[in-house]
């Protein structure tokens, strides 16, 4: 098994109360979901350099080689959702968790493993986009939020 060290910025997210989404009808959310990846998400993705390294039924991880990459792919990401979502209820809307870390990475066949869940922590904790303080600082931003 060969494995390579490398410093990668990694995307995590997932979506926000996907349990009770798919709940109330799980067959619509995988359509919009699906639609969403291959109108938005995944062009924006590809715009920015970024290659998906696992997705799972509700989110993704992706891999960056820069964090500037990443956090304009995650903001360009929320305001495409954020015109998707325009005049949807409030309790149907697709909202997506995003966080953004660097690190270095074991690249083991197609998976990234750090020994690290930093993002997906982040991820888990706000719908916002939270790039580490130091990253911040380089990029000088603090957040994004959508309106």
């Amino acid at each position: 098994m060969s494995e390579t060290r490398k410093l990668a910025a990694i995307l995590v997210s997932d979506v926000v109360a996907y349990s009770r989404l798919a709940g109330a009808d799980e067959d619509r959310i995988l359509a919009r979901l699906r639609t969403l990846r291959s109108d938005v998400i995944d062009p924006i993705i590809s715009v920015h350099h970024g290659r998906v390294v696992k997705r799972t039924g509700d989110g993704a991880i992706v891999e960056f080689r820069s964090v500037v990459d990443a956090v304009r792919c995650a903001i360009e990401v929320q305001n495409g959702l954020v015109e998707r979502n325009a005049g949807v209820p409030a309790e149907r809307r697709i909202e997506f968790r995003v966080g953004v870390v660097a690190s270095f990475c074991f690249a083991l066949r197609s998976s990234l493993r750090d020994g690290r869940p930093s993002a997906s922590r982040w991820a888990r904790s706000t719908s916002s986009i939270w790039p580490s303080r130091q990253r911040a600082r380089s990029l000088r931003i603090s957040s994004f939020r959508p309106q």
